[in-house]
């Protein structure tokens, strides 16, 4: 359930929060208050492309934010699959700022990326925009909607499915690429067969070039190297009177003289003839290691050649070692596959065949499982639209197959539709007028619903095209959607904002030279007058105010 929206320096809106409540939420206002911002913030909220327009002018940025109440365990579980953590509460709290050409969005005060905004609206909350209904002119929705529809037993066998028709395309795209002419084969065998040998004749092994590199850096730097050890050798060398070690030498021998003295001095005697006897090593060593140092310019041309082709090898093949011989290994395979073309042909044939068999499969049992739904949903959508003001209605799902696998099966599907006795069915896009295209959408919201009962459902000027006893019969379906679901809705028709358990209405006005979009909650008598301005427009009578009043009393009946 959404429990709060908080909207700031959006298009119109200064600052707004509201609170949402359970049942159905009415939002009434003007022709141009700003209704329609309301329900933008919420799919801004949700990842929605925004531009940078939308900030209200003179402010630097703006925010959206919206708090949930979820307690639904099939949702929290959904949640938890995208690594969205939860607060103990169960409060899910969605957040995004946009500043300029960028935003940063937050899920309970982690940042997470646009997609994953995206992939949580759908499990929290459904929206139906003002031309949502249009959708229904175009048969993939149809399809959509029967498959939402059966989604329990469905969605195992479209798995399968898909991830059959993703390895039937697989091997469409192999047998398309290997299957090439005499000529372009022997082209590429000849190709293959030069690539692999150059490899081959490298004699490449793995940590070969790390060796090389170490080797190479000591030879290019050997004169560097060598003068720079000779002079540290100098200053250590004993031979010469002025060295470190002659020094130290001399140092030791005079500590010793006065050790006899005070043996407190001995250890201190000790350390120094240690040090003494440490630095005579390290010049010992240190000349044996000069003694040994050679720069072979054979040694170093052959370690360059070496890695000039290996280098060479990387830049064709792959950057590591490893990486050129699995390259290899591959070029092998397909060079084995061209030698033996005719029973890989032949072979990749037989797979395609066998992938056929399993599409063609599940695509029957899909078929089948649509099938047996649609005749309960064609039921089910007869009678909601009954309840919505179709009396004489008949309603069809027709099927046709495709000439064609696909990840979805094969099948097509048509509402068909007749409104008047008489008539005979017609493809709903052919009909429908948008009025009736908005209770049938209407009537679709309301059986998904029945599947899905922890979803918030927000309708934004559902009843478009609609008047009259059709309007009566949509706010009465819309409340019963309500006992089971949170309804937001915007609306323009009294009938269904007397339904309201809780109704807001929203402002357009100036403050300070800026034009302001507020929404505010009304109090039962406020709804009276704001039912009252719905029905009479500008001015608003007496007998426009007792007819409201009337109205509203009717639909509490109703409700009770």
């Amino acid at each position: 359930m959404l429990l709060n929206l908080h909207v700031k320096n959006l298009a119109l809106i200064d600052e707004a929060d509201v609170y949402f409540d359970q049942g159905l939420n009415i939002l009434t206002g003007e022709t141009g208050a700003g209704k329609s911002i309301i329900i933008g913030s919420i799919n801004v909220a949700l990842g929605a492309k925004v531009s940078k327009d939308m900030i209200r002018r003179g402010e630097n940025h703006a925010l959206v934010e919206l708090v949930f109440q979820i307690e639904e365990k099939s949702q929290i579980e959904s949640l938890k699959a995208l690594d969205v953590s939860m607060e103990e509460d169960g409060q899910l709290i969605i957040s995004r700022k946009i500043m300029g050409s960028r935003s940063i969005s937050k899920v309970n005060g982690e940042v997470v990326p646009i997609s994953i905004l995206k992939s949580i609206g759908p499990i929290i909350i459904d929206i139906h925009g003002q031309h949502d209904h249009q959708s229904l002119l175009h048969h993939q929705k149809h399809l959509e909607i029967l498959d939402e529809f059966a989604k329990k037993e469905l969605d195992p066998i479209k798995r399968l499915c898909q991830e059959e028709y993703q390895t039937y395309f697989n091997l469409q795209k192999e047998l398309k690429k290997f299957n090439v002419d005499e000529e372009t084969r022997a082209r590429e065998i000849s190709f293959l067969n030069f690539e692999i040998d150059e490899i081959e004749n490298a004699q490449l092994r793995i940590g070969e070039d790390e060796e090389l590199e170490v080797k190479y850096k000591k030879l290019v730097h050997s004169k560097r190297i060598l003068d720079i050890l000779s002079s540290v050798y100098e200053q250590l060398d004993n031979n010469n009177q002025d060295s470190v070690g002659e020094v130290l030498g001399r140092a030791s021998r005079d500590f010793q003289s006065v050790v006899q003295y005070d043996k407190d001095l001995e250890n201190l005697s000790t350390q120094l003839m240690d040090i003494d006897s440490l630095l005579a090593d390290v010049s010992r060593e240190l000349m044996e290691y000069l003694s040994n140092l050679e720069f072979e310019q054979e040694d170093f041309s052959t370690i360059e050649k070496r890695l000039d082709t290996i280098n060479h090898l990387k830049s064709k093949y792959g950057q590591e070692i490893s990486t050129i011989l699995e390259y290899k290994k591959e070029k092998e395979i397909k060079l084995e596959k061209l030698m033996d073309y005719e029973n890989q042909i032949a072979a990749m044939k037989g797979n395609i065949l066998d992938s056929e068999e399993r599409l063609e499969e599940y695509s029957h049992k899909i078929t089948q499982i649509r099938k047996k739904y649609a005749t309960k949903l064609e039921k089910r959508i007869v009678g909601a639209l009954i309840d919505l003001n179709f009396l004489e209605v008949r309603f069809q799902i027709a099927f046709t197959k495709k000439d064609h696998f696909s990840a979805n099966g094969y099948d097509e599907v048509n509402y068909m539709i007749s409104t008047n006795p008489g008539e005979d069915l017609k493809p709903l896009n052919k009909v429908a007028s948008g009025g009736e295209l908005s209770r049938i959408m209407l009537a679709i919201k309301t059986i998904l619903a029945d599947q899905d009962e922890e979803k918030t459902l927000i309708f934004d000027e559902i009843d478009v095209g609609i008047s009259g006893r059709t309007a009566q019969k949509v706010s009465e379906k819309l409340f019963t959607i309500s006992r089971n679901h949170q309804v937001i809705c915007i609306t323009h028709l009294p009938q269904i904002a007397s339904m309201a358990d809780e109704h807001y209405i929203i402002e357009k006005e100036v403050k300070n030279k800026k034009t302001i979009t507020s929404i505010t909650p009304l109090k039962k008598d406020q709804m009276v007058t704001e039912l009252a301005r719905m029905l009479g427009g500008a001015k608003i009578t007496d007998a426009v105010y007792e007819n409201a009043k009337e109205m509203k009393y009717l639909a509490d009946l109703k409700k009770s």
